[in-house]
């Protein structure tokens, strides 16, 4: 069978990180939606999203086809009634579709084209960017064991003080020198080749993914996931950093998801709870207005390609879109459209001959090339979401 990943009808909930990726390809324990169901299937997945990505995200259709919904994440259970979908046979959840079989493959899903299998089984379903962090520890507790299980730790330096050593995994060409590794409250993965400098403390869970670096001294408070080629520092709780971005410096980042490319400037920090305590509310492309998200921690969504200057500061329940230049005293706006320049004092529109230039010097020092793909896709997004922007230049 051919395995398709849906954005279904959850890309919108996912904005700002899904203007740049489709839903499988967001980051939520040690890999990405796609990576766990191409694990646990066994096989290659594509992906079925907006058609301006599919050119940097390909489609692959076959005459024997299972599309499954990308906010449901895989468990034993789920990918079993998945592999035994007959054609024409719908999964259905207790509210909406998981996942169909099929020789023609559509966008819009139809029930009354399908014959309906209930699954009642309870399943993990991300529907916000706020779930990415708060069902963050629960999905790095199953990620850790279907990815370290059979095998054996790289070696661990005993310089360094373990609290639940059976529960840290460390993989090939991981280094860790002098720091505190807590794996009480829950794992610690290191990726391949990652290095955590001395004096580190970090209360898992934790994820660190392949060829990224942990700064002398840093704080880290689980569960926090850093995707593959980051750089972190300071103080994190309870963070997702998709991959390629950096938080290396001093200052506080809490309750937050940050996409690729991301750079924090030194002393940056976000709040991530209300001086009066109540619930935060964030910015809902879906509905143009803010909505509830039912939490009392809260702190930031950036998305891909953004940056804050030194000393820079964000108040509780931000959304911050794609390419964004942020800097100046004070707390700016709760909600920052996309190409957007600018801080507390006011914003002007983030050309995109200026974006896409910081865009390539970023990926030129991770050895990542700035394609023409990248660039038609990121125009894109800069005329989707001029809607938003009222600036004058």
């Amino acid at each position: 069978m051919n395995y398709i990943l849906s954005d279904a009808s959850h890309r919108n909930a996912f904005l700002p990180f899904t203007f740049t990726r489709p839903v499988c390809e967001i980051r939520i324990g040690i890999d990405t939606i796609r990576e766990k169901w191409a694990s646990m299937l066994g096989a290659s997945c594509s992906a079925l999203t907006e058609d301006y990505l599919q050119e940097k995200f390909p489609l692959e259709t076959e005459a024997d086809n299972v599309v499954i919904n990308a906010s449901f994440l895989p468990d034993a259970d789920l990918v079993k009634a998945v592999q035994e979908l007959g054609v024409g046979e719908l999964l259905m959840g207790q509210e909406e579709w998981i996942a169909y079989r099929t020789t023609q493959v559509s966008k819009e899903v139809s029930q009354d084209d399908f014959v309906i299998i209930d699954f009642k089984e309870a399943v993990i379903q991300i529907r916000n960017t706020w779930d990415i962090f708060s069902l963050n520890g629960q999905v790095l507790e199953a990620d850790f064991e279907r990815i370290t299980a059979g095998r054996h730790s790289a070696p661990i330096s005993p310089t360094n003080s373990l609290i639940k050593e059976d529960r840290i995994f460390l993989e090939d060409g991981a280094k860790v020198e002098h720091s505190i590794l807590n794996a009480k409250n829950g794992p610690i993965y290191i990726g391949k080749d990652a290095e955590i400098m001395e004096g580190c403390m970090i209360r898992g869970g934790f994820a660190m993914g392949p060829n990224s670096i942990m700064k002398m001294g840093a704080k880290i408070y689980g569960p926090t996931s850093v995707g593959p080629s980051c750089k972190i520092g300071g103080e994190l709780n309870n963070v997702v950093m998709f991959g390629y971005s950096s938080k290396s410096h001093d200052g506080f980042l809490g309750n937050a998801v940050l996409g690729e490319w991301c750079n924090m400037g030194a002393d940056t920090n976000n709040s991530n709870l209300k001086n009066n305590y109540a619930m935060v509310k964030l910015w809902s492309y879906e509905t143009q207005r803010f909505e509830p998200t039912g939490l009392q921690f809260c702190g930031l969504m950036m998305g891909d390609h953004s940056k804050t200057a030194i000393n820079t500061v964000i108040n509780t329940g931000t959304v911050i879109g794609v390419s964004v230049n942020l800097y100046s005293a004070g707390f700016p706006r709760n909600f920052i459209p996309s190409y957007s320049w600018g801080g507390a004092n006011g914003f002007t529109t983030y050309r995109t001959n200026k974006a896409f230039a910081t865009a390539v010097a970023a990926m030129e020092r991770r050895g990542v090339e700035f394609n023409e793909v990248e660039e038609r896709m990121l125009n894109h997004v800069f005329e989707l979401t001029a809607e938003y922007r009222n600036y004058t230049n």
